[in-house]
């Protein structure tokens, strides 16, 4: 299957598995790209620079065909070293980037497209997308309401998003947020995208270095089990449900509540000994309302597969055959 992005990317499926702190890893990342799939390590997953110039020759130890690393750029108190993040992903000739954030990620954006490197910006609306555009990026990974992580604050869900965002932008983009099979694959392509990006999918997966544990809740669990935690505070973030971002919400819907209310839960850290432990009381995972759609913990190569089979199908009997 050809599209703008496998041909701007030189990868087989129009399929990205987007970065995804404490879970973008070498294991992960090969295994999508030696399915034909485009897989992202999460430069700030490594504690340091130096240790991800390791994972990306540890990855590349693992694979020989095209990945990516993400670079997320948030404002924050105490920032990580970002310019030193960057230069190790372009030292270490990585060619393709993901980079999310805030208006701060321009200049990385522009240092990453000034040393040859390909730039995939993820935006959650439209405008957003038109200003990546004008930045220079080379694609969009439009973000629809359904997705895990940060949803932006328009609530605008991918059935209208993704379509308002092809009558506009111009350069390649692909779809996220609520996609885990071939029928969403299919149905990107027909609202004018060029491929799907999954995370929550893949966290389901047997290469997923996160512990079993979340794995299974996440298959356990339907597509009403997500929680919309950080909303009065305008920084809207969707999380699995748990008993935790149960307390979360509970906390923040109370008068006067702030951030520091809810601090101690929300740490990464506690979220890193989630997926590590499989302590499910530890923090938080993040997850999208996909978690319905999926019910098995299949190889990345099985999943790969069985998506590009049943978006074949779909193309070749379904369609064709609705036509008189």
């Amino acid at each position: 299957m050809k599209t703008r992005f496998t041909e701007l990317f030189d990868v087989e499926h129009p399929i990205a598995q987007g970065g995804m702190m404490w879970v973008g890893r070498a294991e992960l990342v090969s295994a999508v790209a030696n399915a034909g799939a485009l897989g992202f390590l999460t430069a700030l997953t490594q504690p340091t620079p130096v240790a991800l110039a390791e994972e990306i020759a540890r990855c590349r130890g693992m694979t020989d065909k095209p990945f990516g690393v993400n670079l997320t750029v948030l404002p924050s108190v105490s920032p990580p070293p970002y310019a030193e993040y960057a230069r190790a992903i372009i030292d270490s000739g990585v060619t393709i980037v993901e980079t999310a954030g805030s208006g701060k990620a321009r200049e990385f954006i522009e240092l990453f497209k000034a040393s040859g490197v390909r730039v995939i910006h993820k935006c959650t609306s439209v405008r957003h997308a038109l200003s990546a555009e004008r930045m220079g990026v080379d694609a969009i990974s439009i973000d629809g309401f359904e997705c895990a992580g940060h949803p932006g604050e328009d609530d605008i869900p991918g059935l209208i998003l993704v379509p308002a965002a092809a009558d506009k932008v111009r350069i390649p983009m692909i779809a996220s947020g609520g996609f885990g099979d071939g029928r969403g694959l299919v149905a990107a392509l027909a609202l004018g995208a060029d491929g799907i990006n999954m995370g929550t999918r893949f966290c389901a997966t047997r290469e997923a270095p996160i512990h079993d544990n979340v794995k299974q809740a996440i298959v356990a669990n339907d597509e009403r089990g997500t929680n919309l935690i950080f909303r009065s505070l305008h920084n809207t973030a969707r999380v699995g449900k748990s008993a935790v971002s149960d307390r979360v919400v509970d906390i923040l819907t109370r008068p006067g509540a702030t951030f520091a209310d809810v601090a101690e839960l929300v740490r990464g850290a506690k979220g890193r000994v989630l997926l590590e432990t499989g302590d499910m009381e530890a923090g938080l995972f993040w997850a999208g309302q996909v978690q319905g759609l999926i019910h098995d913990i299949p190889t990345v190569a099985e999943l790969i597969e069985r998506i590009m089979g049943q978006a074949d199908a779909i193309i070749a009997r379904r369609l064709s055959g609705v036509r008189a």
